[in-house]
């Protein structure tokens, strides 16, 4: 239902001989506010930006919607959380995914949601703080030594 703003404005001309005066209603419709969250996740270097709103169920993944996301694995690996929840319940909310990063695979009701995620997979919902150690000098990795000769 749209709210109007009416506001009456006085407007006064002023010239040598006469004055004119103009009252004026002016009726502005304005929109209701668009109800819309923004939330982000990270995974190692990907990080992604989800915008949520109402609307008919439209998941869209990079500006492509995820039936029609490919390579066929990530895409059940995209659907995974999705069918856990139930789809009745993104039934009445549009979804724009964006991710940067971190190569194609990782690009892919709070309490009770959380609780269905956890009892799954914990790592849905929890960060991994692993990282790559880095090669150190005296050897080919971060942790192996050259072979050494004592003769």
């Amino acid at each position: 239902m749209k709210k109007q703003l009416c506001t009456l404005l006085n407007i006064g001309l002023c010239s040598n001989s006469s004055r004119l005066k103009f009252q004026v209603l002016c009726c502005v419709a304005t929109k209701p506010a668009v109800e819309s969250v923004q939330c982000f996740g990270r995974k190692k270097t990907a990080v992604a930006v989800t915008h949520c709103k109402h609307g008919c169920g439209l998941i869209k993944l990079n500006g492509c919607t995820i039936e029609l996301f490919q390579p066929e694995i990530l895409r059940f690996k995209i659907f995974e959380p999705v069918l856990l929840l139930g789809k009745h319940r993104f039934a009445g909310v549009d979804m724009r995914i964006r991710v940067n990063g971190g190569g194609h695979t990782s690009q892919p009701s709070k309490k009770e949601v959380k609780d269905i995620l956890i009892r799954y997979d914990r790592t849905l919902l929890v960060a991994d703080p692993r990282r790559c150690e880095p090669k150190k000098f005296g050897g080919r990795g971060a942790s192996s030594r050259f072979q050494k000769s004592y003769r």
